[in-house]
Formats: structure tokens, C-alpha cells, sequence
């Protein structure tokens, strides 16, 4: 974690990248970057990315390591982002070099127009 300071005020600086659906899209359909879903398994069967694997949020917190290493470069995403970011943060934690926040979620790749399934 790092931390800023900007006009005497302390500012967090976030230890992944927040994406948008299109640049998460490219990441993952090029083979650049893995998408994981950590949504609960209702939502995640109400539709997903089909390139998505899923991981709800409380697995991933318990046990990062089984999902992914620190050569990994990830795309997290959620319904709308802020699940995401926490599996985001705890990624960067054990190590990860290349996270990203798919900022919007499930909901942005949907308004999109990309597949869901």
C-alpha cells in the first residue's frame, strides 16, 4: 500500500488498475489477462462473461493462492465493481503485479453488448 501526500492530504493509491468492460474485453479475449467472476453462484447463474472463471468473493479472501500467482495479470469483476476491488486489493497483496478492477462490473459488460451466458 501506498500513500500519497497531496495539499497536506493524505491520498490512498490503489495497488491495481481500474478497467473499463471494453479494455477488460480485449485484455481477456487476447489471452493477455484471466477474468474472474467473485460474485455469489445466484448471480453468477442470472449470467456471466463466458470467458470468466468463477470464484465468489469469501473463497478467494480464504485462500488467494489457490486462484492465482504472482505472474498472473487478472481482471476481477463483479456486479458493479466493489466486490472486485477487495479480491483486487487481496491479490495485490499476495503478490500480484498485474490486477485490475473491472470497474462497472457485470452490469457494464452487459449495457456493452458482449456476450453473457
Amino acid at each position: 500500500m501506498s500513500v500519497n501526500v497531496v495539499n497536506n492530504q493524505e491520498e490512498y493509491e490503489e495497488p491495481f488498475e481500474r478497467i473499463d468492460a471494453e479494455r477488460a474485453r480485449r485484455m481477456v479475449d487476447s489471452g493477455e489477462a484471466r477474468l474472474i467472476d467473485v460474485r455469489e453462484q445466484d448471480e453468477w447463474d442470472a449470467g456471466h462473461a463466458p470467458q470468466a472463471q468463477h470464484v465468489p468473493l469469501k473463497e478467494f479472501l480464504a485462500n488467494p493462492g489457490k486462484y492465482v500467482q504472482p505472474a498472473d495479470k487478472v481482471v476481477f469483476t463483479c456486479a458493479v465493481g466493489q466486490r472486485s476491488a477487495v479480491a483486487a486489493e487481496m491479490a495485490a497483496a499476495v503478490g500480484l503485479e498485474h490486477v485490475y478492477n473491472l470497474e462497472g462490473g457485470i452490469k457494464d459488460w452487459r449495457a456493452r453488448g458482449f456476450p453473457v451466458e
